[in-house]
């Protein structure tokens, strides 16, 4: 989609506190810290170092910006459940991240990553629960799913998508992702487009 291939770094920040005044959209990206965030964003926007990727999970430690048209971004929230740190750092995370999800009035979506094959995890329901008060929308993606066979990929995709009815969120979509094999980007391009383009 050519509208995320213009999309450039806009700042980081340690904690909601400072967060940017905007009058358009935004949409997150939250996941566990090896589940790929920083490689789905590079591989949206066709940019292989916007997002910068590490072997050590957890390297994304900041609310990081990046805008993509006029008044519209897309936020790199700091990983959770993996990362080595402390903690009481952890804690400080979840309580940032808890309060951008309910009380960032610009933001209009979240994409929420995860492992095909460990997906919902507790924390990934932690998350869910803080979207669905805020009456936020969810788009989940089943990261990794090259690791999979086509079929266990999309038995695994059904299983979500069942569990998530079972839970009452069954407006939550969900898709499979792959950054090596391409699975998935140009879906997870034009699900972004429709919220930004519900924004305007």
């Amino acid at each position: 989609m050519p509208l995320f291939r213009h999309a450039a770094f806009e700042i980081s920040l340690a904690q909601p506190s400072g967060l940017p005044l905007t009058a358009g959209p935004e949409i997150a990206f939250a996941g566990r810290s090896n589940a790929g965030k920083s490689s789905a964003l590079n591989a949206l926007t066709g940019q292989g170092k916007l997002a910068r990727t590490s072997k050590t999970p957890g390297r994304t430690r900041l609310l990081n910006f990046f805008a993509v048209g006029p008044d519209q971004r897309l936020v790199d929230l700091p990983g959770y459940g993996y990362a080595r740190v402390p903690k009481a750092m952890k804690e400080d995370w979840d309580r940032h991240l808890a309060a951008y999800l309910q009380a960032r009035r610009s933001l209009r979506g979240l994409v929420l990553l995860m492992d095909i094959r460990h997906p919902l995890q507790d924390f990934d329901r932690h998350l869910l629960h803080w979207a669905r008060q805020a009456a936020l929308p969810v788009h989940l993606l089943l990261t990794k799913a090259d690791k999979l066979n086509r079929g266990p990929a999309q038995a695994t995709l059904l299983g979500v998508r069942r569990e998530l009815a079972r839970q009452g969120q069954a407006a939550v979509t969900a898709q499979t992702f792959s950054v090596p094999a391409r699975i998935g980007v140009e879906e997870l391009a034009a699900k972004l487009c429709a919220w930004l383009d519900a924004s305007g």
